[in-house]
């Protein structure tokens, strides 16, 4: 069965090292750790990229030819 969630690979940014996660649609996920560990990143940055893929999806095949050049 296909995993229906948001899937993370290799994560390098800022204080994260190379972190792999699957974060399942319709529940409560908890990202704990020490200060400066990445959380906000993670959580951030896996947000803002899920939006602009779900923006991108939006778009025409048309609409999506134009993205490059903006």
């Amino acid at each position: 069965m296909a995993f229906d969630g948001i899937r993370v690979k290799g994560a390098r940014e800022h204080n994260l090292k190379n972190i792999n996660v699957e974060i399942p649609r319709n529940k409560i996920t908890v990202i704990t750790g020490l200060s400066g560990s990445g959380k906000s990143s993670i959580a951030f940055d896996t947000i803002y990229a899920e939006g602009q893929r779900r923006y991108v999806d939006s778009l025409s095949t048309y609409a999506r030819n134009f993205l490059d050049k903006l």
